[in-house]
């Protein structure tokens, strides 16, 4: 009797949870409905300013970005997605500076943390939320992010290279005053050792 007793209790449950999810079901057959018409809409319709869809560089009106190649998104990147390759220029002035040549972004592997952003000194890159990457090859997910070609040094201005002077008589007049240091304790080093000669030569013969 039990046996039978549980078998309608189990089967009244079932009935009910039935309806239950019958009254869902009903409830959305007369919701209205949205469709997105994409990619016909693709013009009007836009994700969410705050979606994260692809790494770029920020460009100025001039076609200048501010990236210094300090490596700091390179070194944040959990994932390694970032690769930055340097190289060394001869400025003007004739000093030497480490310049951007390549900045490679996988997106095939980034997660989107943006932690590359937040990292970055000068705010040379950000995410925009164009999110129509698809492509048929994972290669191509692999981009080049300064695609304008560099531009050179700008030629000094007159206060630079007076400042440049400037600087490079100092860093002259240091070394030669270290230079002259040098040779003064020594000729003092010197001197001691020679005075110090006779008097230890003097000791000796007593000695004997």
């Amino acid at each position: 009797m039990g046996s039978v007793s549980e078998y309608f209790s189990s089967l009244g449950t079932g009935i009910k949870s039935l309806l239950k999810g019958m009254k869902v079901t009903g409830k959305e057959f007369i919701t209205p409905k949205i469709t997105e018409c994409y990619p016909e809409n693709r013009e009007t319709h836009h994700a969410a300013p705050r979606f994260r869809a692809e790494l770029h560089f920020n460009y100025d009106a001039d076609g200048n970005h501010k990236c210094i190649a300090c490596g700091s998104c390179e070194r944040n990147c959990p994932n390694g997605t970032i690769t930055i390759e340097t190289k060394m220029v001869t400025t003007p002035l004739g000093t030497k500076k480490k310049k951007l040549d390549k900045y490679f972004y996988d997106l095939g592997s980034c997660t989107f943390c943006q932690l590359c952003v937040t990292s970055c000194p000068t705010a040379a890159i950000d995410f925009d939320n164009d999110f129509e990457q698809a492509v048929f090859t994972r290669s191509k997910l692999v981009k080049q992010l300064n695609y304008l070609p560099e531009k050179p040094e700008p030629e000094p201005t007159p206060e630079e290279i007076e400042a440049a002077k400037a600087a490079e008589a100092e860093k002259q007049a240091k070394i030669a005053a270290a230079k002259a240091k040098a040779a003064a304790a020594k000729a003092a080093k010197e001197a001691a050792e020679a005075a110090a000669a006779p008097k230890a030569d003097n000791e000796s013969s007593e000695n004997k």
